[in-house]
């Protein structure tokens, strides 16, 4: 159950209709750093946000988005293998640099150097893919407070194949469409 007494089994997309004007901007912005052109895969940026959301212990979040990563294909278990340890986890080395660069600016962003940049840099990627990365990393925080703070608990897992095949299907614009009330 949700803190809100007026919606006691909202799940983020029921929060976000409350209110419209803010909601739509929040399901629209999204659409364009998970589904737009990027240096990342659709799958590594949801992989990056299931890992900020694992970080953060949103279960709401990380189930979700641990779901719609393997259903763009990222490997199934790789998500808990990074919880674990990202040095070992079965992602590329180029990957666990981002992974890494994200995980110091989760836990610890008034840390950040010039270095981690350079890092990311070094491992062959560009300003756009860090600049995405970024992006990613703070969206999840912003989804992950919004979750937490209202306690809206983790999906029922037998619910998280529907929710992740229509965000494969269909991306965020269909959470958009909901907020809207274009469809129930």
């Amino acid at each position: 159950m949700s803190y809100l007494s007026s919606m006691p089994d909202a799940g983020l997309k029921e929060v976000l209709r409350m209110e419209p004007a803010l909601g739509v901007p929040i399901a629209e912005y999204h659409q364009a750093l998970l589904r737009g052109p990027s240096p990342f895969t659709e799958g590594e940026r949801e992989l990056i946000g299931g890992y900020i959301s694992g970080l953060n212990a949103c279960g709401f979040c990380f189930g979700e988005h641990q779901a719609v990563a393997e259903k763009m294909g990222i490997e199934a278990g790789v998500m808990d293998a990074l919880m674990s340890d990202v040095e070992t986890a079965p992602v590329s080395d180029k990957m666990k640099v981002i992974l890494k660069f994200v995980k110091k600016l989760n836990d610890t962003p008034n840390r950040m150097t010039p270095d981690d940049a350079a890092a990311v840099h070094a491992a062959g990627w560009d300003d756009t893919a860090l600049y995405h990365a970024v992006s990613v990393c703070a969206l999840f925080n912003m989804n992950n407070r919004i979750i937490n703070g209202l306690g809206i608990p983790a999906h029922d897992p037998d619910a998280l194949d529907g929710i992740a095949s229509r965000l494969v299907d269909r991306g965020y614009d269909s959470t958009i469409g909901f907020i809207k009330g274009d469809w129930e």
